[in-house]
């Protein structure tokens, strides 16, 4: 699962989650910003290819990391 979320003041505003697939707000504000980015496909699109782009990755190399450890 990928997940990006933004802060201020240590509060979390907005969160992007791959298994949702949209970000979602906690704050009023931050619904509001959620919702602007949910508007755009583009931005959608972009942070569902970071799944790809970093998680399945990066499996890989930690999966293998962790077995030699062991």
């Amino acid at each position: 699962e990928f997940i990006r979320s933004y802060y201020y003041n240590k509060l979390e505003l907005t969160r992007f989650s791959s298994s949702v697939g949209k970000y979602v707000g906690f704050t009023e504000y931050g619904v509001k910003i959620a919702a602007d980015w949910n508007k755009d496909a583009s931005e959608l699109s972009a942070m569902k290819a970071q799944k790809e782009v970093y998680c399945l990755h990066n499996i890989q190399i930690d999966y293998t990391a962790a077995l030699t450890k062991s």
